[in-house]
């Protein structure tokens, strides 16, 4: 007996709990994969397993559907793994710990990997029955969504027929998501040149940010530390500070705000290290009202390393280097650029500076793009590239993935819609995201696509607290059974 076996809908649950018995963390899915393989023999199912561990697996119409359009069921495969410190699990080679209680599922001392294990769950519960009513069904299972949407940009989607899709990756009940950004890595590389000079060192930081993520929280206001530190150090230009740029660092992922970043600072012997902290203290005042709703802690310091009259001969950037990274800084886009005229709140097209680097020969900015309309998208990264033209730098670009862009008329979405309110008694919640799902990938790939994302109730995912709710879960697939059975003819 399974610890989920007296749960509803038992074949959900069922195939729930076999995944959870089996590593799939990113990365790790070939053994996952191999099992959706020996379903598909089992069930005798026409099945493509790909070299990056993809799966598709196809069932024929049922009874009175066979002339109804095929309807792509989709989901990832791989589950971010995370734990709690004093938890002995190896995620490479042992299956979750579950646990139920007052009607929520939890994996003891791990994260769940209901995202999106749930999604499969009900794909296999779905392909194995017969009795469920449904159209010609394509179930496509996707590897590594976690770490980049990297299975699904590398699925060959030419064998799929289907141009319904339901994707079953969402975690808010009653939530139909329509819409999400595209998105790219841009990465500014602004050439410096290094000499001797003789000065004061001094470390510039910026900490005690927030942070937060790039596209679902760039709507907040936060303060990005890398751009507040490119503001204070043209700050200190304009007011008479001499000095030189050492090195300038801030952020740890393009995807997420920074909460620290600093300089080290070659300040000239004509400069009054006096002078520099009142200044400093200044912008302190400024920042901090400016930010007090948003970033309360915001801490600015200026620290040297020996007296403050102690000067030294170093290595810094000339002067053209330094007031280059500096312009960078400040006239380089950042943040929110647009917000929808479609849907009320949606962030449309942002960028983020998520990492900042000096190395030995050029300062790198590392910006993550984002849009919901693909053209918005390449007009942003033509400005990038034309302002660090003008600063004699070069722009790459990596991971480009297409937006889903929302679609005014959707006969899927109006169905669903008509669906959820004779279920529930009310309205679902049409939303769009300022981040990238599958749906975008396979929408850019596959044309006329109309694709609904949706799931049943989820918290705290990607953490060891991640839990899903049991009764949220039997609306759900109450609900996906309805759609199935609506979508003939």
């Amino acid at each position: 007996m399974g610890i989920l076996s007296n749960l509803e809908p038992k074949e959900v649950f069922y195939y729930f709990e076999q995944i959870c018995a089996i590593p799939h963390g990113s990365s790790d899915t070939k053994r996952i994969s191999d099992y959706l393989v020996d379903f598909a023999k089992e069930h005798h199912l026409r099945y493509i397993q790909d070299e990056w561990n993809n799966v598709i697996l196809f069932k024929d119409a049922s009874t009175g559907y066979e002339d109804s359009p095929p309807v792509m069921l989709q989901g990832h495969i791989d589950m971010v793994c995370e734990k709690d410190a004093d938890c002995d699990i190896d995620f490479h080679t042992d299956g979750l710990s579950l646990e139920v209680n007052d009607g929520i599922i939890r994996a003891k001392g791990t994260t769940l990997g209901g995202d999106d294990g749930i999604a499969v769950a009900f794909m296999l519960a779905i392909l194995s029955s017969d009795t469920i009513p449904h159209p010609p069904l394509e179930a496509v299972f996707t590897v590594d969504e976690e770490i980049g949407m990297l299975g699904a940009a590398a699925l060959d989607c030419s064998p799929l027929k289907s141009r319904i899709m339901l994707n079953l990756d969402s975690e808010d009940e009653g939530h139909l998501l329509v819409s999400c950004a595209g998105g790219v890595t841009a990465t500014a590389q602004l050439p410096i040149h290094f000499q001797k000079a003789e000065g004061i060192p001094v470390l510039l930081s910026v900490r005690g940010l927030i942070g937060g993520h790039s596209g679902v929280e760039i709507d907040k206001g936060r303060a990005n530390a890398c751009t507040l530190l490119g503001r204070i150090l043209y700050n200190l230009k304009k007011n008479g500070m001499v000095f030189s740029l050492i090195s300038i660092n801030g952020g740890l992922k393009d995807n997420a705000i920074p909460r620290e970043a600093s300089a080290v600072l070659l300040a000239d012997r004509t400069c009054s290290i006096s002078e520099m902290e009142k200044r400093i203290s200044h912008i302190q005042n400024v920042i901090s009202h400016e930010y007090r709703q948003t970033d309360p802690a915001i801490r600015i310091s200026l620290e040297t390393s020996h007296g403050k009259d102690s000067h030294e001969m170093t290595s810094a950037m000339d002067s053209h280097s330094s007031q280059a990274v500096i312009t960078a800084l400040n006239i380089l886009p950042n943040g929110i650029q647009k917000m929808s005229h479609e849907i009320e709140g949606l962030v449309q097209t942002s960028l983020n500076l998520g990492i900042m680097s000096t190395g030995k020969q050029e300062v790198t900015f590392s910006y993550a793009v984002r849009s919901n309309v693909q053209t918005e998208k390449e007009a942003l990264t033509d400005k990038i590239c034309c302002l660090m033209e003008h600063l004699n730098g070069t722009v790459t670009f990596t991971g480009d993935y297409p937006a889903w862009e929302y679609k005014k008329e959707s006969p899927l979405r109006d169905r669903m819609v008509s669906i959820f309110e004779r279920q529930y008694g009310r309205k679902p919640i049409i939303e769009a995201l300022h981040a990238g799902v599958e749906c975008g990938l396979f929408a850019g790939k596959i044309e006329g696509l109309d694709c609904i994302s949706y799931g049943p109730d989820m918290k705290d995912i990607h953490t060891p607290n991640e839990s899903m709710d049991v009764k949220s879960v039997q609306r759900t697939w109450e609900y996906t059974l309805e759609i199935l059975r609506e979508l003939k003819g």
